[in-house]
């Protein structure tokens, strides 16, 4: 909205800020108060808040923004202002760029259609009208010069003839005494050039008056100067002045036209003295002389200054559609991604010598994250993800892991996403997806491996306060605990999952199986070679415990354990 400053007459204005600026306890922010507004907007928006302007009038330090000026035409945007400084061919490049790298993806066409009429004409037609003008606009302020900001630094020389930063009440004051000042000058010096008119008109009616006997003095005298000032108790100007004139002059001169210049002139002298003699006149005078200024060569605000929400671009989840997809990760560490989440990765073509290593399913306006070998992340925007119609491409092609580690798993979903990080050495934590991200190329070092231990497959959490994680060692022990007893880490080492006693080097016991399970409505399965042993709720409560315990020894046959699985009933099995 525009400010609501009602016009003002402008020798009201300048009257007003003459008798602010007389009071020792002036208000700054008065003083802005009485500041005109404009009438009609021809120029770029000032979106600068109130307060920011208030500070910049204070301090005279500070900083202006700018914002383009845009309408809507039968569905297009048209711009028809920019901030100043600004070209249409800046801004046309500016976007254009933008929608040659796929970030405008609702922006069907781009037109400059300025000309003599239409300094400014830019129109932008959007791919349909469910756009939402408004977003894009706001990501265009905020990525384009459509939108920029002026420093702001009022240091000048003043009075005193040195610079100095000033702040608005200093430099009106200052510019009204230095006005008050060239106004006076300007007024004394005609005053002193129309009393010395009033002095030589003087002289000359004293020449008419007395011309025959004027004549004969010039005439008769070797030096006529002196003479006539002591004749006529002349002083040394009008003598000189009655000498120079020719005699043809003096026979113009007429008492009445004399007469006429001196009461002209005197009646100017009396109004002068009364301005100078009057702070009052001389502050009228000043007004009625900007008022006239104004009306000459002013003109309306062409900036108005109103209230807009900040800029902000769009990130990359808002301009890409959000569709179900699969990351398919090879085990020589290339990628793909398939549409929707039916697809079966273990059927798809790979590369000689390759093979299915990992998947994952999300939305195609997330963030896939990629772990290598050694716990350290890496992450690329899930649409930007080469199609499963082929073989993928390499991750090596988008990273720089470290010298002959390979990527082994692949994560996918939401930000906030929980996931539970471990290592085949018995220990992890749970970090949030997002805490993964990262824009380097090198990773991120997020799980700190023991020494010859490898990282386990990252389990996706949907409910940390009920979920328990169950875990088996290669000595045969299963242990179920609470995952609410994990603490969450952005990175590290995590604690133990299970107390597993020190050994000797080459009798490691180490975690062979971890899978999460809610224990009143799953069921899990062990299997080893073909035989299986399957726990329902009672059994699960039977090896449920705490995380700093050991864990309950498993059946003979069934302690070494080949994969875990988890199945979930449904509703009616349970109470069959």
């Amino acid at each position: 909205m525009a400010t609501d400053i009602p016009p003002h007459n402008l020798s009201e204005v300048a009257a007003a800020c003459i008798h602010l600026l007389k009071q020792p306890n002036a208000d700054l922010a008065d003083l802005c108060a009485l500041l005109p507004a404009p009438d009609y907007p021809t120029e770029a928006e000032i979106i600068t808040p109130a307060a920011e302007l208030l500070k910049i009038y204070e301090t005279g330090n500070g900083s202006i923004r700018m914002r383009a000026t845009y309408s809507r035409e039968k569905g297009d945007i048209v711009i028809t202002a920019l901030p100043h400084q600004t070209s249409s061919g800046k801004i046309i490049t500016q976007i254009a760029a933008q929608m040659t790298a796929k970030k405008l993806p609702m922006i069907e066409d781009l037109r400059d259609e300025s000309d003599h009429e239409n300094p400014v004409r830019l129109v932008i037609v959007p791919r349909s009208n469910r756009i939402d003008i408004e977003n894009v606009m706001t990501h265009l302020f905020a990525t384009t010069d459509l939108e920029r900001s002026y420093r702001v630094n009022l240091n000048m020389i003043g009075l005193d003839g040195r610079p100095q930063v000033k702040n608005l009440k200093m430099i009106l004051g200052e510019w009204l005494d230095y006005r008050l000042q060239t106004v006076r000058r300007r007024l004394e010096h005609r005053l002193d050039k129309i009393r010395k008119r009033l002095h030589l008109l003087e002289g000359l009616l004293i020449a008419y008056l007395n011309i025959n006997e004027v004549i004969a003095i010039i005439r008769d005298q070797d030096k006529p100067k002196p003479v006539l000032i002591k004749k006529f108790s002349l002083s040394q100007v009008q003598a000189d002045a009655i000498l120079e004139l020719r005699l043809r002059q003096l026979a113009k001169l007429e008492e009445v036209k004399i007469r006429g210049e001196e009461k002209t002139l005197s009646k100017e002298r009396k109004s002068l003295e009364s301005t100078l003699g009057s702070e009052k006149k001389l502050n009228n005078l000043i007004i009625k002389e900007i008022n006239e200024d104004v009306k000459k060569y002013g003109d309306s605000r062409r900036s108005p200054i109103v209230e807009r929400q900040q800029a902000q671009a769009f990130d990359d989840t808002s301009i890409v559609p959000s569709d179900p997809i699969s990351i398919i990760l090879s085990a020589k560490g290339w990628i793909r991604a398939a549409k929707g989440h039916e697809i079966d990765p273990t059927t798809l073509n790979y590369r000689a010598g390759d093979q299915f290593a990992d998947a994952c399913q999300g939305r195609s306006n997330h963030q896939a994250v990629f772990l290598d070998a050694t716990g350290r992340s890496y992450s690329a925007a899930a649409h930007s993800l080469p199609s499963a119609r082929g073989q993928g491409e390499p991750l090596t092609g988008r990273f720089t892991p470290p010298n002959g580690i390979g990527f082994v798993h692949v994560l996918f979903g939401a930000p906030k996403s929980d996931y539970l990080l471990a290592s085949n050495a018995g220990y992890g934590f749970i970090v949030t997806l997002e805490n993964l991200y990262t824009k380097n190329k090198a990773g991120k070092a997020i799980l700190t491996l023991p020494q010859n231990s490898k990282i386990l497959p990252p389990l996706l959490m949907s409910d940390p306060e009920t979920q328990y994680y169950a875990v088996i060692t290669s000595a045969g022990y299963l242990s179920i605990v609470p995952v609410s007893e994990l603490p969450r880490l952005p990175r590290g080492k995590g604690v133990k999952l299970l107390n597993i006693p020190a050994k000797s080097k080459n009798e490691r016991e180490t975690v062979v199986a971890l899978k999460l399970i809610k224990p009143t409505t799953d069921i899990l399965t062990l299997y080893v070679g073909k035989r299986h042993l399957t726990l329902k709720e009672r059994d699960i409560e039977a090896y449920t415990g705490e995380r700093s315990r050991r864990g309950q020894k498993l059946p003979r046959g069934f302690q070494k354990v080949d994969r875990l699985e988890v199945v979930t009933q449904r509703d009616d099995d349970l109470f069959s």
